[in-house]
């Protein structure tokens, strides 16, 4: 508890964002602080025996714990909590810091936020390359598994599980792409820019950059500042990212129901009142996870779109909340997607009678006569008439020809009346279609191939970028060792 009373705003307001807050600034506002330090002595914008105690100082605070930090209203945020906790650390009076020099705390938060989104984008990612990989690992081994396709959720086609799995593969791998740009985006500087209009002091803001990992620059040191539309591609991005592998587990959880799959029951909780029922609850979750995302972006867009444009609360600190649990809900979210997707296998996928049952083969069905002569609306009345008289397994050549006559196609032969029969009691044809995005078993393993790579690439993008961000923070450790020691 405070020693002393807080003010309403501070009760209200400060103290709720700095519980929030501290734990996830308080290191990035330190190491960037480093970096900062170390650019002004060697601009020799600060003496070097100044620069070595400021960065004894900002070393001893990375052991600091930032869960620890309480807010006892003698400052107002992280930020002065920073130089506060530094000047004691230094054993010198806040008045003698200059770790803000030729910096305000604009850029810094901006430079901050982007170095906290770049590493939680990178954890969504992490999770986005395994969930893609589960799918495609999957679509390969149920490259033949026979189910029903549904469109406005009626029966429709024969496909397979390995077909609609490599399609949900494709939009993770689309969605992989774009982390990967967004991560690009995300990490360029505005370190430098300090309030909007830079400084007349000789600083290096590359440099900092630099250290920090940064790929470049912002270009404009008032958008550099003013800018939010980095912001709202973040949220928006996991918006979409979510709602797209909501509609996945919605279909997840139907197969579950008709017991096409199996149910993975450490994903499952027990029912109340009955022993016996497990209940896959996690597809509920996933479902309200995509939907509480929806709601962090639109949070977002809104704050941002009701700020000015200029250096504004309202589209920068305040939507750091959403942000951060919108990338964290993400992260779990396909943690836990490709968790369950990972442990389902075929139980009992619909026997080839059930599928005909449904009318799933009937386009099929058609496709044989069109491919016949039969024009299309032609071969469709043709079809349609054969189910008002009986079911599929009961058409012999007989009635086909007859209904062919009837409806004004007498070139119909015994070989083409054949063809529609067998396809349309046979769903498993489509295991052998040859159209390159279709359900074919041997195009759903060249979909599989050719998802890997892309999905291969974005890896490579992520161990890169990670790379560097490794490499700028040994840099960063070495300078800084070299400079305390001198």
């Amino acid at each position: 508890m405070p020693d002393r009373a807080l003010t309403v705003y501070q009760e209200n307001h400060l103290r709720v964002a700095f519980e929030h807050h501290a734990a996830t600034l308080y290191g990035p506002m330190v190491q960037a602080s480093r970096a900062h330090v170390v650019m002004l002595a060697e601009q020799g914008l600060i003496p070097s025996g100044r620069a070595a105690t400021l960065l004894r100082g900002l070393e001893a605070m990375r052991a600091d714990d930032p869960a620890a930090l309480t807010y006892d209203g003698s400052v107002e945020d992280v930020y002065f909590t920073v130089e506060k906790r530094l000047a004691a650390a230094c054993g010198i009076d806040t008045s003698e810091l200059d770790v803000q020099l030729a910096r305000s705390r604009n850029d810094l938060d901006q430079g901050v936020f982007r170095m906290i989104l770049r590493e939680q984008l990178a954890a969504v990612q992490d999770e986005v390359l395994a969930t893609a990989a589960v799918l495609l690992d999957a679509a390969d081994r149920y490259a033949d598994v026979v189910v029903i396709g549904y469109t406005h959720r009626r029966p429709a086609q024969p496909t397979t599980i390995g077909h609609v799995f490599a399609g949900y593969a494709e939009a993770l791998a689309g969605q992989a792409g774009a982390y990967s740009a967004l991560l690009d985006e995300v990490n360029v500087s505005p370190l430098g820019s300090c309030a909007f209009a830079g400084t007349d002091l000789a600083i290096s803001a590359a440099r900092v950059a630099e250290l920090l990992g940064f790929d470049g620059l912002v270009v404009n040191s008032y958008e550099a500042v003013a800018g939010a539309d980095h912001l709202m591609r973040v949220a928006t991005l996991n918006a979409q990212a979510l709602a797209t592998g909501a509609r996945f587990a919605r279909t997840l959880m139907d197969w579950l129901s008709w017991q096409w799959v199996t149910t993975p029951a450490e994903f499952t909780q027990g029912s109340s009142i009955m022993p016996q029922k497990r209940n896959p609850v996690v597809f509920e979750h996933l479902v309200s996870m995509a939907g509480a995302t929806a709601a962090d972006a639109a949070s977002v867009l809104n704050n941002v779109g009701a700020a000015w444009w200029e250096d504004s609360n309202n589209a920068t600190t305040d939507v750091q909340a959403r942000l951060w649990e919108s990338d964290d809900r993400a992260r779990r979210f396909f943690r836990l997607l490709g968790g369950v997707t990972a442990r389902i296998e075929p139980l009992s996928p619909p026997a080839a009678g059930d599928i005909v049952a449904t009318g799933a083969t009937t386009t099929a069905a058609t496709d044989t006569l069109t491919a016949a002569g039969v024009p299309f609306r032609g071969a469709h009345s043709v079809v349609g008439q054969l189910l008002r008289e009986a079911e599929p397994d009961r058409w012999t050549v007989g009635t086909v020809l007859e209904v062919t006559d009837e409806l004004g196609f007498a070139d119909v032969g015994e070989e083409a009346a054949k063809e529609l029969i067998a396809a349309a009691n046979d769903p498993a044809r489509v295991l052998r279609r040859e159209q390159v995005d279709g359900p074919g078993t041997v195009a759903v393993r060249r979909q599989v191939a050719a998802l890997r790579g892309s999905v291969a690439r974005s890896a490579e993008h992520l161990a890169a970028y990670r790379a560097r961000l490794d490499a700028a923070a040994a840099r960063l450790d070495d300078v800084v060792r070299e400079r305390v020691a001198a």
